[in-house]
């Protein structure tokens, strides 16, 4: 079964989402016979960054919010994520523009590492405080994951590499009508948008599985 998955890094429904699919995944029968693409989409093309600029803040003005009303949305989303094993700092998360990193998925998809570095971007981002926006904090992370980060930070010094593969994927999403991520495609079957419960998960794989 081929599952494609469209997210972004900066996703915290897509952290979610991951984590309540491999819990989906635990109980499918065939799981072993389950392969996952990851699909570049990002819901700030194009984004400059500025020093000093906090998630909240950024969101505020981005989407015409509350500190109040963020805060309560990361609490909610951090309170999830704990159930799963996830640790959402919020806090610590540098805004930056995603389009490297999604170069640096497609590097992995070719190689065969695209679930492990998807994972590491992940908790680098909601965790850690990383600026996915740098090359050599990338290519670090690429090392983290199995990747040759030498291979790694000269593949994201050829800014044309990898970057068709990105656009296709995002065109490719507005073909599908995606407007939000996650969202997931089984076998070109079944979709399932956001971060659904494991059981949602669950159920859209026995379909997918039918003959």
């Amino acid at each position: 079964m081929e599952i494609e998955i469209w997210s972004d890094i900066v996703c915290p429904f897509c952290y979610l989402g991951k984590r309540r699919l491999e819990k989906a995944l635990e109980d499918f029968p065939g799981r072993d016979e389950v392969n996952v693409t990851w699909k570049s989409f990002q819901l700030h093309p194009g984004l400059k960054a500025r020093p000093g600029l906090g998630l909240e803040t950024y969101l505020a003005e981005r989407k015409g919010w509350s500190l109040s009303q963020i805060r309560a949305t990361h609490d909610r989303l951090a309170k999830a994520g704990a159930e799963l094993g996830l640790d959402y700092r919020f806090e610590k998360a540098v805004i930056a523009d995603t389009f490297d990193a999604h170069r640096l998925i497609q590097l992995a998809n070719a190689e065969g590492k695209g679930e492990d570095m998807e994972e590491r971007l992940f908790r680098a981002y909601f965790t850690e405080g990383r600026d996915l926006g740098e090359a050599k904090v990338l290519a670090e992370l690429a090392g983290e994951a199995g990747i040759d980060p030498v291979k790694t930070a000269a593949m994201l010094a050829k800014k044309e590499t990898f970057a068709a593969a990105v656009k296709s994927d995002i065109e490719e999403a507005g073909r599908l009508g995606v407007s939000g991520v996650p969202f997931f495609v089984f076998d070109r079957r079944f979709a399932v948008s956001g971060a659904q419960d494991a059981d949602v998960f669950r159920r859209a794989l026995a379909q997918a599985a039918e003959p």
